[in-house]
């Protein structure tokens, strides 16, 4: 994995969670298959496979660049904007 520019940029340490689920697709009686959590703001949404994909909706609403993975045992980072594992 690489550092793009948009890592740097993070809050240190990252910020907490808001919530442990996704809260738009609680909202909205939906189920999620995978959580995403913004290392801009701490937002939790669903990944690109669930149907309300909340996580890319969120980058798009707010420009926050970079998620991780909100899955027990896995350790890994997306930048929406270089669209690659950072």
């Amino acid at each position: 994995m690489s550092e793009c520019p948009h890592v740097a940029e993070l809050p240190r340490p990252e910020p907490s969670p808001l919530t442990e689920t996704c809260q738009e697709c609680l909202a909205l009686g939906t189920h999620y298959v995978q959580l995403r959590l913004c290392l801009a703001c701490g937002h939790v949404g669903c990944c690109d496979s669930s149907a309300g994909r909340h996580a890319t909706a969120h980058f798009k609403e707010t420009g926050h660049p970079v998620m991780r993975t909100f899955e027990p045992g896995e350790r890994w980072r997306w930048c929406f904007v270089d669209g690659s594992i950072v």
